[in-house]
């Protein structure tokens, strides 16, 4: 089963991706944190990403299709993956196009979380305090100036995606301002049919 999430940040996709990981048996795979493991282990790439991540701006396309391309050769992967924060862009989509059709693989579910971007940014503030909280650390992006920085990146590069998979009939949404519970069943359902298809 291979999934791609939409949504803006803090749409709740790593919430719902986690349920299905445990659901399913799949791997997830955020670019964001694939992005943050190779700048915590300092590789030429992780380097590379880190001052565009700080500023909260999106990393080349080059940088996160070769992730994502090594990353799904991974044997965890043989079941499955959700990838979440990719694609960001139509030239991302398309490159990830070719590049699971050159695997002889393609995509199961495109899946859009519909969500009222003002209430994220409350969400955002409140996930920041939780973090605290229980004593975690906080992202460097997780602060308001970053996150509407982040909002405007998704407004303009990566909603036109809906267009893209809706256009070859892939698209499905969830409505993301459902109660976690309600977000969970609406994607078992969309599965559930994807797997009888």
């Amino acid at each position: 089963m291979k999934i791609v999430l939409l949504g803006p940040p803090g749409a709740g996709k790593g919430t719902q991706a986690q349920r299905l990981v445990d659901k399913h048996g799949i791997v997830q795979l955020s670019t964001g944190d694939m992005l943050r493991a190779a700048v915590a282990a300092e590789t030429p790439i992780g380097l590379k990403a880190k001052a565009v991540m700080d500023s909260g701006a999106l990393v080349s396309d080059e940088i996160v299709v070769g992730i994502v391309s090594d990353r799904i050769e991974e044997p965890d992967c043989a079941k499955g993956f959700i990838l979440d924060g990719f694609p960001r862009t139509v030239a991302q989509a398309e490159a990830l196009d070719k590049l699971l059709d050159e695997k002889g693989t393609s995509l199961d579910a495109v899946i859009e979380f519909v969500v009222d971007e003002n209430i994220l940014v409350t969400r955002m503030e409140n996930r920041v305090k939780e973090t605290l909280a229980a004593g975690g650390q906080v992202r460097k992006d997780d602060n308001p100036e970053s996150f509407k920085t982040r909002l405007e990146a998704y407004r303009s590069q990566t909603a036109p995606l809906s267009k893209f998979y809706a256009a070859s009939g892939r698209l499905k949404t969830v409505d993301g301002m459902q109660s976690i519970d309600q977000v969970a069943a609406a994607l078992d359902g969309i599965l559930a049919e994807v797997v009888a298809a």
